[in-house]
């Protein structure tokens, strides 16, 4: 463990240090099979202190300057502009290996290894999500959700650090490489809340995962963040005019993209709605529809079809199924004037 706190740097192409790097790099592929050995007992106090901060100081660093803090949000495409690669990843994946095999250790005994992996060291873990590198944020992601399935005491702790993060996006910067992992560990972390939800959970989804839909880079994480929403759905279903109504607080305006991410989402509300939440929000939802199937843009029509087909838009039988059709004939207007412009403009 000792050898392996030797950082090396990768930067250099001269060929430096190559025989120790290869030497750190066996070194630590011995140290991760031992700690996934069957054998009992191994992980003393000082073990785990010691593994600790080998990891500490291997993957705790100053990462390089991002792409997208010299570029705009506009200007910076994630699908086109290379991100900037970890040089020393041939270390830094047998670390972070190591390490979850630590923390997935039966004989890692986390009342002794919280003194360890404490709030400072969780911190920068979070931290450690704006590297450019995919394969580090992977590995970051299966990493802190382990410790926050072992670690029980730092579960209100590691919410509250992902909070921030997510707030200081939202609030201030609108710049980040890992919005989208945190959010896959959120999600997971929506889907084991007890019923009935807490205030606090639901104030999060008020304050954090509604706003989030309004950054102009959504799309790098609309699906995680679709699915943490559904999940707040599916587990209290009077959230569903909270969202309905924070989804058309933050509907685009001239983005037709981000529309079609937005109905995408909106369907999948829907599908688990039921009709005394739906009727709640249905007059400013239907509005909402009907502007979507008279736009300019046909991707943004053809999305707008399925949402009015999905329950319960089209439950007439259920009680008060009557109000629905006062809200449907207005729409089938709507959708006769497009299709006749459409068919002129082909003509």
């Amino acid at each position: 463990l000792a050898l392996c706190c030797n950082v090396f740097d990768f930067s250099d192409n001269t060929g430096k240090n190559t025989r120790e790097k290869e030497i750190k790099r066996h070194t630590l592929i011995e140290l991760g099979d031992f700690v996934s050995s069957s054998s009992t007992s191994k992980f003393s106090e000082l073990a785990m202190e010691e593994i600790v901060r080998m990891v500490s100081v291997n993957i705790f660093r100053t990462l390089p300057p991002s792409t997208h803090e010299t570029m705009t949000v506009d200007v910076f495409d994630p699908d086109e502009d290379e991100p900037t690669m970890e040089p020393a990843w041939s270390h830094l994946q047998l670390v972070y290996e190591l390490f979850l095999r630590f923390i997935m250790s039966p004989e890692m005994d986390p009342k002794l290894a919280k003194r360890y992996v404490d709030h400072s060291f969780i911190l920068k873990l979070i931290d450690l999500f704006e590297s450019e590198d995919s394969r580090e944020r992977d590995c970051l992601k299966t990493i802190l959700h382990r410790i926050y399935g072992k670690f029980m005491v730092h579960r209100p702790f590691i919410r509250k650090s992902i909070n921030n993060v997510l707030y200081r996006f939202i609030f201030e910067t609108e710049r980040h490489n890992g919005i989208a992992e945190l959010l896959e560990i959120l999600g997971s972390i929506i889907n084991g809340f007890a019923l009935p939800l807490k205030e606090e959970h639901k104030l999060f989804l008020v304050r954090a995962l509604m706003p989030l839909h309004k950054a102009k880079c959504v799309s790098m994480y609309h699906r995680q963040l679709s699915y943490c929403v559904t999940q707040f759905v599916e587990k209290d279903l009077k959230l569903t005019d909270v969202v309905i109504r924070g989804l058309i607080k933050y509907w685009p305006v001239t983005n037709s993209h981000k529309e079609v991410l937005f109905l995408t989402e909106l369907e999948e509300v829907l599908e688990i709605t039921q009709l005394p939440e739906f009727e709640r929000c249905m007059d400013p939802l239907f509005r909402q529809i009907g502007r979507c199937l008279n736009s300019s843009h046909f991707q943004v029509i053809k999305t707008s079809f399925p949402c009015k087909g999905r329950k319960p838009l089209n439950d007439d039988r259920k009680p008060k199924g009557h109000l629905l059709c006062l809200y449907k004939f207005p729409i089938f207007i709507v959708m006769n004037t497009c299709a006749i412009k459409r068919s002129h403009e082909l003509d």
